[in-house]
């Protein structure tokens, strides 16, 4: 599948690099820039890069405040517009914005760009959206759940990836961010590459057409993956595709406990000879069963590995218990930030000065 890829903001600006220079990827990437409104976020990349808001930020970035991340965005939108244009070519088949929903440039300026997007390509325009962990800060919570509604309501699906999903016990989200995006990369990365013969031609071909009608199946969508030692004959590699399309679906997803869905798409990558396609069609049967769906789609992606890979994409995951338990946390988040406003208001030196 071709894309072209758009990071907004610190974590979608590096997220976006790591995408552009994985190796599965790599063929699938028409072209990728950051845009950000702090200088010094864009400097490391080794991506095209454009900052905006200099006239109202001077390049020092928005300091969380996503409300003025999403004006500094609408104000320079012809611009960033403009500066698109010649990356997004027409052989790119969807257009994926990348960016952290708990800072500010991200949650506010993503979803003014995709409304932009929409407005002027005919293609589908996906987000890669990262939810802020649990420990993370009141500010990113509320703004992950500002950004997310508006977000799913201008794009044609938002992949979601929750931070706390594949950081290590004992590490902090900090310490884990390179890993993380490291981790996040391989697996959209093998979302990316089906359809694009990488190591082979593949006997059950999954295009570009089941990702989109996968992705058509709700607004929030996400993956699933794990991989496993093969062995040389494809028979006994049967029960392996078996084993790694539920551990891909049950503990292996960038949403937790995402086992609801709409629609799915079974991806099982390897060598041809290996695969087994009646386990394949074992696994498939099992996910409709699992996911109550019969919205299930499978196929295979060659990759010359010693390892099976399952990749699941979930569409339609908006009734996910992890959905709800977060937009109940960044409620809580918001309610409890209104309140500290107001006591600081309170007993501020302006107000203490009338007494």
């Amino acid at each position: 599948m071709k894309v072209a890829l758009i990071g907004v903001g610190q974590a979608g600006g590096k997220l976006a690099e790591a995408l552009a220079r994985n190796d599965l990827a790599r063929g699938s990437v028409t072209g990728a820039v950051a845009v950000n409104t702090a200088r010094t976020d864009l400097q490391s990349l080794r991506i095209d890069t454009h900052l905006v808001g200099q006239e109202r930020v001077g390049g020092h970035g928005v300091g969380g405040d996503n409300e003025l991340g999403a004006e500094v965005m609408q104000a320079d939108a012809t611009e960033v517009m403009g500066e698109l244009d010649g990356r997004i070519t027409t052989t790119a088949e969807a257009i994926v914005l990348v960016a952290g929903l708990g800072g500010g440039t991200g949650s506010g300026g993503a979803p003014v760009l995709a409304r932009e997007l929409s407005r002027v390509y005919d293609v589908p325009i996906y987000a890669l959206g990262i939810l802020p962990g649990q420990n993370e800060g009141a500010l990113y919570q509320q703004n992950a759940g500002r950004s997310l509604k508006t977000l799913a309501r201008e794009t044609d699906a938002t992949i979601l990836v929750d931070n706390d999903a594949w950081h290590s016990a004992g590490e902090s989200v900090a310490e884990g961010y390179e890993e993380i995006n490291a981790t996040i990369a391989h697996r959209i990365g093998l979302l990316l590459a089906a359809g694009e013969n990488v190591d082979g031609v593949a006997e059950s071909v999954v295009d570009t057409s089941e990702v989109i009608n996968t992705l058509r199946g709700g607004r929030l969508a996400a993956v699933g993956y794990a991989s496993a030692e093969a062995s040389d004959e494809a028979s006994e590699n049967l029960n392996a595709i078996t084993s790694i399309t539920r551990n891909a679906l049950l503990t292996g997803t960038s949403l937790p406990d995402a086992t609801q869905a709409e629609a799915a798409l079974l991806v099982v990558a390897g060598r041809p000879d290996r695969i087994s396609r009646k386990g394949v069609e074992r696994a498939r049967s099992w996910l409709e069963e699992e996911l109550g769906s019969m919205q299930v789609r499978g196929g295979d992606v060659p990759l010359d590995s010693d390892r099976l890979a399952a990749l699941v994409l979930l569409g339609g995951v908006e009734r996910s218990p992890r959905v709800q338990e977060f937009m109940e946390r960044a409620k809580a988040a918001s309610q409890e930030r209104e309140q500290a406003e107001a006591t600081e208001s309170l007993t501020s030196d302006e107000l203490d000065d009338l007494f």
